[in-house]
């Protein structure tokens, strides 16, 4: 895809750099596509750069062909992204030359502490490994945290405070079995793009005081974050793939369009639904306001997933 391609959306803020950032874990759903055109119309109505990265950093939990898929949706859904595709599979080198320069400077050891351990210790890492000094065979990596962060501000949700145990824990970087921890990686890749908001679901809220940490530690600029509702079905559970939420229909992306923005708080003429994708995405970057978004974590939805293929 090339940069601009659609006209009436060419990038003109510089200094505004916003992403999307799925894992291809299966085909876009409907809380998906509320995370993605969140962030879309955030980037567009401050005539920013809106990136696409695909955080393709668990293997064994993606599936063949997701990637492709969800790119062709956004396509189809007209959520035309900057540039070229950012591909965490492709980033390991960046992820674990930073690890091998914290554990030179013993700001990163190696744990062999299993979840049942913790569990039994109160369910918060307690440390044990810190200055024991092992070896890398079979151990995961722990990164020290002694400046905890204990509350962020979110441009939804206002002051959020951190509970103090998960904000002092030092957490994992790199998992015992090889693969790397979402939390490095996810604030090495926005450091990267240059990313200077991050718009995602609220369900990320918990992990965004160690990511704050990172850039501290980095000494990195920090981004700012808006927090999106998350989309619920009756009994409480997200919309997500692992839940089996139905894909949203490539072949007829209007009236999903339509749904996520009054998901988003948005009050679109009844019309707009029979205009073109393209004059929807207008509408809804014209329209867009962080003080209309709905003030909480989560909204159920009364049936099934709006417009599902």
């Amino acid at each position: 895809m090339q940069v601009g391609t659609v006209d009436f959306l060419m990038s003109t803020n510089k200094q505004y750099i916003g992403r999307f950032a799925p894992s291809p874990s299966g085909p876009l759903h409907f809380g998906s596509l509320v995370a993605a055109l969140g962030s879309y119309l955030q980037a567009r109505a401050e005539r920013g750069t809106w990136l696409v990265r695909m955080e393709d950093l668990d293997p064994p939990r993606e599936m063949p062909g997701a990637a492709d898929d969800i790119l062709r949706t956004l396509e189809a859904y007209g959520l035309e992204w900057d540039g070229g595709i950012m591909y965490q599979s492709q980033r390991h080198e960046a992820y674990q030359a930073q690890i091998e320069a914290w554990l030179d400077d013993q700001q990163a050891y190696y744990c062999q502490c299993t979840r049942k351990q913790i569990k039994l210790a109160g369910g918060f890492y307690p440390g044990s490994c810190r200055d024991l000094r092992l070896g890398a065979a079979g151990n995961a990596i722990r990164l020290k945290v002694d400046t905890p962060v204990l509350a962020f501000n979110d441009l939804l949700h206002g002051h959020i405070s951190i509970p103090a145990p998960l904000a002092a824990e030092d957490f994992i970087i790199r998992r015992r079995d090889g693969l790397f921890a979402y939390n490095l990686a996810v604030v090495l890749d926005d450091i990267e793009q240059g990313i200077t908001e991050v718009v995602r679901g609220a369900d990320l809220i918990e992990p965004t005081g160690r990511q704050i940490g990172l850039y501290r530690l980095l000494g990195q600029p920090e981004v700012r974050y808006l927090h999106l509702p998350l989309a619920v079905t009756e009994n409480g559970n997200k919309l997500s793939k692992q839940n089996h939420a139905p894909a949203i229909d490539k072949t007829n992306p209007r009236p999903a369009l339509i749904a996520a923005m009054g998901f988003l708080g948005m009050q679109p003429p009844v019309d707009l639904v029979s205009s073109s994708v393209r004059d929807i995405l207008l509408w809804g970057t014209a329209h867009w306001q962080v003080a209309n978004l709905p003030a909480t974590t989560a909204i159920t939805l009364a049936h099934s997933a709006p417009s599902s293929g």
